[in-house]
């Protein structure tokens, strides 16, 4: 009899004790990163002017470098940029390569169903980007997708899924880096790149050959946000707070008028 018991009271510990393992929470990213000391902060170094890896310092600038700075900062612990790329940047969060992604990101339902995004930041649009001499050539969507026009446009992003989607008879050119795009347009290798309006804006001033088709109406309506683990609910409740205040203190506000313009 008594070994009966032992056996129940053995067997009803052990359950215990699976249970607590079994139910445990999973520790929060913001609870590793501050025992780490450092937050990793994955970025394409690709996209001006959010994240830029620039040749001659092998630093990485723009505004979103910014944000990260300032987020490691307001954590109390160091930032370590990893080099990712638009076609890896999913599988890069899923596989926890970074615990945050900060690049000019655009926040999508699709990409959602994977990864985590925090409250966005800034809105942006889809926009053509043109040589100057095409403007009365390329003045709508419908003017670009024709037999013969060649557009240019780097892949993984949705900068891809947008030109899939809506371009049926223009020729697509998948082009692997994204800051060649507009040299190859300038270039007369390609006619038309689709990107965001930020980005086609910033680009046309730097190469003023270039032009913006309507940047202030864009083909689409999306908006930015840092990515972050899907099933994280602390560390996203600590972004959206943190994001919520750099709005309040007017510290986007800043990175947009240093980087972006007014």
């Amino acid at each position: 009899m008594k070994r009966v018991k032992l056996s129940l009271v053995l067997s009803i510990i052990l359950l215990i004790i699976l249970s607590s393992v079994i139910f445990a929470s999973p520790k929060s990213k913001l609870d590793i990163i501050l025992e780490r000391g450092y937050i990793l902060v994955g970025t394409t170094g690709d996209y001006k002017p959010f994240s830029y890896l620039n040749p001659d310092t092998g630093k990485y600038e723009g505004h979103d470098i910014d944000a990260a700075k300032k987020l490691a900062k307001d954590l109390g612990v160091d930032v370590k940029f990893v080099k990712t790329t638009w076609k890896t940047l999913i599988d890069g969060m899923v596989e926890g390569k970074y615990d945050v992604a900060m690049c000019g990101i655009t926040r999508t339902l699709s990409r959602m169903k994977k990864v985590g995004f925090t409250d966005p930041y800034i809105k942006v649009g889809k926009c053509p980007l043109i040589r100057k001499e095409d403007k009365d050539r390329f003045k709508t969507l419908e003017d670009i997708d024709q037999p013969g026009v060649k557009i240019g446009v780097n892949p993984g992003g949705t900068n891809e899924k947008f030109v899939k989607a809506n371009i049926k008879k223009a020729e697509i050119i998948i082009i692997p880096k994204n800051l060649s795009i507009p040299e190859k347009l300038a270039k007369g290798e390609i006619d038309v790149m689709i990107t965001d309006n930020i980005e086609a804006i910033i680009v046309s001033k730097n190469m003023p050959e270039l032009y913006a088709v309507s940047p202030n109406d864009p083909l689409t309506k999306d908006d930015f946000g840092y990515m972050i683990p899907r099933d994280d609910l602390a560390f996203q409740n600590w972004m959206n707070l943190w994001m919520h205040q750099m709005k309040e203190k007017g510290e986007f506000k800043k990175l947009k008028t240093k980087w972006i313009g007014e």
